[in-house]
């Protein structure tokens, strides 16, 4: 059905004064690229880049979300952040940043709900340990933004703008920088170097080309910095004492009690980005604050991230993830068309035509194995080490 010649024209005019308002910073709607163009766009209904926040929550690799480890892994309690949760907070965030700053939010959102789609089962000790098996392969090291780009833009072939990928490519919460300001030019070209080169030897990280992807990068440290505290005390994994925290993020964050530690953090990193980034070409946290965040962070890795409580199952998954990897390299050496990873991988039709013409097994095993879920994983590995039994008698 199409929208009648006078309705469009008046919501091309409301699309326009709109954009009017925008700051001279922002991505226009107008500025999208998209590699293939495969449905014609309706730029004045579902705009471009607010077509891709669909596009991304419709892809398979979006609803597999819901089971996928951000800091807790192997801890049963339903009150804790998972990823689903992580890029909702991360986009609420951003979009309550980008708002007050006269940004795309159609972009911003995009961008947020696509970022860490890459993750892979029991969080960053899982990417790790999967980087190390992906390069004794020979498919260069593994990361997490990448492989979102993988899944999006190459597995489920999702025609999302060059804008929501680089954006997406760039995010980085573990890094943190006090000041960050578009980078590089939006080309794809450019996109495919900025994957070679984080795939690559030696330390890279690109920024971002566009300043919703910059408001998208910080809001991801927000996202998780009080949060994860919040986690912790939740598990049990540190004491309820604000005793324990740095005295300078008490002061500055202005936290009263335990209960409102993420409140508290996420309201003074908000308005300190507002205050700091207002009709600016770059995206930036205040000096003290800056101090404050790597205080807090550092706080974070040695008593949550680094915990021995947290870690102490790491050898075991170190173990699945070795075992699983040349499992299915032996499957798809042997061409056991029986295995999981033909039935839940490479039979299946969502899955793009040219992936699987192109692909090479490692990056078969690669894929698959990111995409589980950390319950599948689990699953997967019960299917292939321990043997079925016997019902009643043997047939």
């Amino acid at each position: 059905m199409k929208i009648n010649d006078d309705l469009l024209n008046k919501l091309r005019d409301t699309i326009l004064s709109r954009e009017l308002l925008y700051s001279s910073n922002a991505t226009r709607n107008s500025q999208y690229l998209r590699r293939k163009q495969t449905k014609e766009e309706e730029p004045y209904i579902r705009l471009p880049f607010f077509r891709d926040a669909d596009r991304i929550i419709h892809s398979k690799a979006y609803s597999r979300y819901i089971d996928k480890t951000q800091v807790f892994f192997l801890v049963d309690n339903d009150h804790i952040t998972h990823r689903v949760l992580h890029v909702q907070l991360v986009s609420k965030i951003a979009r309550t940043i980008g708002r007050a700053l006269r940004l795309n939010e159609d972009l911003i959102e995009a961008i947020s709900l696509g970022h860490d789609i890459g993750h892979v089962p029991y969080g960053h000790f899982g990417e790790n340990i999967l980087s190390e098996l992906c390069e004794e392969n020979g498919i260069g090291r593994f990361q997490h933004n990448v492989q979102s780009i993988q899944f999006l833009d190459v597995i489920e072939n999702c025609d999302l703008t060059l804008q929501v990928l680089d954006g997406i490519l760039c995010h980085n919460g573990e890094s943190h920088n006090k000041n960050l300001k578009p980078t590089g030019t939006i080309s794809w070209e450019s996109l495919q170097s900025k994957i070679e080169a984080l795939k690559g030897k030696g330390k890279r990280d690109p920024f971002p080309v566009t300043i919703e992807g910059c408001v998208v990068r910080i809001a991801d440290t927000i996202a998780y910095l009080g949060r994860d505290l919040q986690d912790a005390i939740e598990v049990n994994l540190i004491l309820q004492d604000l005793n324990v925290i740095p005295k300078r993020c008490i002061e500055l964050f202005e936290i009263k009690n335990w209960k409102e530690i993420n409140w508290s953090v996420l309201d003074v990193l908000i308005k300190d980005v507002i205050n700091n980034s207002y009709d600016k070409d770059s995206i930036s946290f205040s000096e003290d604050v800056s101090i404050s965040i790597k205080e807090l962070y550092k706080f974070n890795m040695k008593n949550i991230y680094s915990n021995p409580k947290l870690i102490k199952e790491s050898e075991k998954i170190r173990f699945m993830y070795i075992t699983l990897f040349e499992h299915f390299m032996a499957d798809l050496d042997k061409e056991n068309k029986e295995s999981l990873i033909y039935s839940d991988m490479k039979k299946l039709d969502w899955i793009s035509s040219e992936y699987k013409k192109n692909a090479t097994p490692p990056e078969i095993v690669r894929d698959y194995i990111a995409g589980m879920t950390d319950r599948y994983f689990e699953f997967v590995f019960n299917t292939i080490t321990i043997p079925d039994r016997v019902k009643r008698r043997y047939t």
